[in-house]
């Protein structure tokens, strides 16, 4: 048997059920081997779609994202869909052949490139195919992003067949009780605490709450898991540069901020002036290299933030759930306060879209809009740009899986692939990718990959004719944009001849036709080139520019 043969024999095993990619001649024999196995291979226009596709699947569906790419340029083409994987602890595994004579053309050094990204590398030998990849399939469920480098000459060796025996990951020792005692006297002296969850607290939402409600926090959480407390009458949504009024007055008057695998950078406490000075800060991250990275921090728990908040519940044994700290912030006042003024469909706002030709909708009009006429089982992801805070603030998602914020490298274009691989994950959800005009435009041939799998697809490109964030940044000093601003396209055309169906919104009343569309069978992707009003740039990313 060959060795690439036994390499996809071995991923199909493991449980890889989609692939992603776009075939070579040096991931041929491997891919086909997957799909022979069991696997679906979804092609894309474009490796760099591939990788985002990967990407997002893993992080929708919860399992290993399997990424296949030719050697040398294929790699490339997806490193900066890679980047964004590791730099988020993306489960996901690169099938990444590899010319090893130092003198090809296609030659790499996948050790150093792999390091230079944040991801992990292993390599497969002939001799022990089997072995070395279920070692890679581990690593990447254990939550790292991993390059499997599979030189071509072992790709064509012969090897034993495989014999279909999954090695199990070794069995963990005896559970580390982690040092919360600290922590328990924090929340027992804290009068008004705050809970802030962020990526890796994605699957601790049950042990979150119960915790919450028994020392009386409010829930709080970063943009990366956004939807995490949905439906708690004491969730603040997202903190940071796209909190609420309300949010952001809440947690200034913390007197305990307790970030549940959250670093608290710079987006999601407002360059620091979101959290008060005299608060207590405390961080629970299962890596201790975490701590105080981006702010000073006053105690730490290292663990697995659902073990840690367990534990710390156990420590707070003796208070009732239904009882909190005298002097806590549960009210009834400030629930009925959460319920009216806690999402930003109930802030007020004046409307700066234009009714003059040509006409423009303010884009918290337009997301306000679609959040009423999609339905709320939903998965939306958001590309990166001057427009991200509108769909992440106005589009409410049914949990942290419906949720899918494409920002750990600051990467724009790569949203619309990311989408088609939460499309893939859950078909079962309307999926809405939000991006900007410029991303849109560098993705745009993933539109051939979309009308292919004919999913359930909404594409919203809030269209401002430029790149929004430099506009705004520069154009208040004066600074020439013809660099940054571009003339009015007819993106909905460009859907149209990629097979998709599109509209072109200016107002509310023009948005029937996404309603005729969700009336039926769905299975073309609809386009929504929005044109939004770009007089003046998002405060999230003012704010951004001035910490600066």
């Amino acid at each position: 048997m060959r060795v690439s043969e036994v390499v996809g024999r071995v991923l199909a095993g493991h449980g890889a059920r989609y692939v992603f990619g776009v075939v070579g001649s040096g991931n041929f024999h491997v891919t086909n081997a997957l799909v022979a196995a069991g696997a679906r291979f979804v092609p894309a226009a474009h490796e760099g779609g591939a990788a985002s596709m990967a990407d997002a699947f893993a992080r929708t569906s919860g399992t290993v994202g399997i990424l296949s790419v030719h050697q040398g340029p294929g790699l490339t083409n997806a490193l900066t869909g890679i980047t964004e994987a590791a730099k988020s602890r993306t489960p996901m595994l690169v099938l990444a052949p590899e010319a090893t004579a130092p003198r090809s053309n296609f030659f790499l050094d996948l050790p150093a490139l792999a390091a230079s990204v944040g991801a992990e590398f292993l390599r497969v030998r002939a001799t022990h195919a089997a072995e070395d990849t279920g070692t890679a399939f581990r690593a990447a469920a254990r939550g790292a992003t991993v390059l499997l480098g599979l030189p071509l000459e072992a790709q064509n060796a012969s090897t034993e067949p495989w014999s279909g025996r999954i090695v199990p990951a070794p069995p963990a020792g005896p559970p580390v009780e982690p040092e919360v005692a600290s922590l328990v006297a924090a929340l027992r002296a804290a009068r008004r605490p705050v809970f802030i969850a962020g990526r890796g607290a994605r699957t601790a939402r049950e042990p979150l709450v119960r915790l919450a409600d028994a020392c009386g926090a409010l829930l709080a959480v970063s943009a990366a898991a956004k939807g995490l407390f949905v439906g708690d009458p004491w969730n603040l949504d997202v903190a940071g540069g796209f909190a609420t009024p309300l949010a952001t007055s809440l947690i200034g008057e913390a007197d305990l901020v307790v970030a549940w695998g959250s670093t608290l950078n710079m987006w999601t406490t407002r360059h620091g002036e979101l959290i008060p000075p005299g608060a207590v800060v405390a961080q629970v991250d299962r890596d201790p290299a975490a701590f105080g990275v981006n702010r000073p921090v006053d105690l730490t728990v290292a663990g697995e933030v659902a073990t840690v908040a367990r534990a710390v519940l156990a420590g707070l044994a003796g208070q009732p759930v239904s009882d909190p700290p005298t002097g806590g912030w549960r009210t009834p006042e400030l629930g009925r306060r959460i319920e009216r003024e806690g999402r930003w469909q109930s802030v007020s706002y004046v409307d700066g879209g234009r009714t003059e030709q040509p006409a423009t909708i303010d884009p918290r009009t337009l997301s306000i809009a679609l959040d009423d006429l999609l339905p709320a089982e939903r998965t939306v992801v958001v590309d990166s740009g001057n427009f991200m805070g509108y769909p992440s603030m106005f589009l409410d998602v049914p949990d942290v899986a419906g949720f899918c914020f494409t920002q750990a490298f600051q990467s724009i274009g790569l949203g619309l692939a990311s989408a088609l691989g939460a499309a893939v994950a859950r078909p079962d959800r309307l999926t809405v990718a939000a991006l900007g005009d410029g991303g849109f435009l560098m993705s745009a041939a993933e539109l051939v990959t979309a009308a292919r799998l004919a999913l359930p697809l909404v594409v919203v490109v809030y269209d401002d004719a430029a790149y929004g964030a430099e506009v705004h940044h520069f154009g208040p000093d004066g600074y020439p944009l013809d660099t940054v601003t571009f003339p009015q396209t007819d993106l909905a055309a460009i859907a149209r001849g990629y097979g998709c169906a599109g509209v072109t919104v200016r107002g509310v009343e023009d948005l029937d036709p996404v309603r005729d569309w969700l009336a039926g069978s769905r299975s073309r992707p609809m386009v929504v080139d929005a044109k939004v009003s770009g007089e003046r740039g998002s405060w999230w990313l003012e704010e951004a520019f001035r910490g600066h």
